[in-house]
């Protein structure tokens, strides 16, 4: 029993969070994934994605999800926006959702973590989902880095890890 017990703390404590993980994840991508590229690809579904060294800021979070975590968010939101499509954003003049493309739509994936009860207002920590309002209005999101500081995105050169964390006005904090 003894053992056992001694066992499982080993086991407990030893493993990294999910959080901590979800961010080794994003960090994994930078110097893979070089190159920006929005343009609307037809993707296999479920799991569909670009090539690995092709992506926006929406495909950091959705392959560090794949990744970490198991969870293919082109399948969760695809499923969620085929039963709730009247609560996503309107944006993209759609009569209904697109497996394609919606994952990789920084406001569906607001909606989609606002839907799953994953938005905070904690202190920022390693794994965090961050969403930001650009100049010109454009969205952005990324996840903090290991580090609870840097953040992983791709914002044009492919995945980095930045100091921008506060560079833009924040529109949402998400914890998974």
């Amino acid at each position: 029993m003894r053992v056992a017990c001694a066992l499982l703390s080993l086991l407990l404590f030893a493993a990294p969070s999910r959080a901590v993980t979800l961010a080794a994840a994003a960090e994994q991508q930078v110097g893979v994934t070089t190159i920006y590229d929005p343009a609307y690809s037809q993707l296999r579904y479920p799991g569909g994605d670009l090539p690995i060294e092709r992506g926006v800021c929406a495909d950091v979070i959705v392959r560090a999800f794949r990744t970490a975590l198991h969870i293919d968010l082109q399948k969760e939101l695809h499923d969620d926006m085929r039963t709730h499509f009247g609560v996503y954003p309107r944006m993209w003049g759609l009569a209904g959702p697109d497996a394609n493309i919606d994952h990789r739509r920084v406001p569906n994936l607001m909606t989609f973590f606002e839907r799953r009860g994953k938005k905070t207002t904690a202190n920022w920590e390693a794994g965090d989902i961050v969403a930001w309002r650009l100049p010109g209005g454009l969205y952005h999101i990324g996840i903090v880095a290991s580090d609870g500081r840097n953040v992983v995105h791709n914002i044009g050169r492919g995945a980095q890890h930045e100091d921008i964390l506060h560079a833009w006005p924040i529109i949402g904090h998400y914890r998974w």
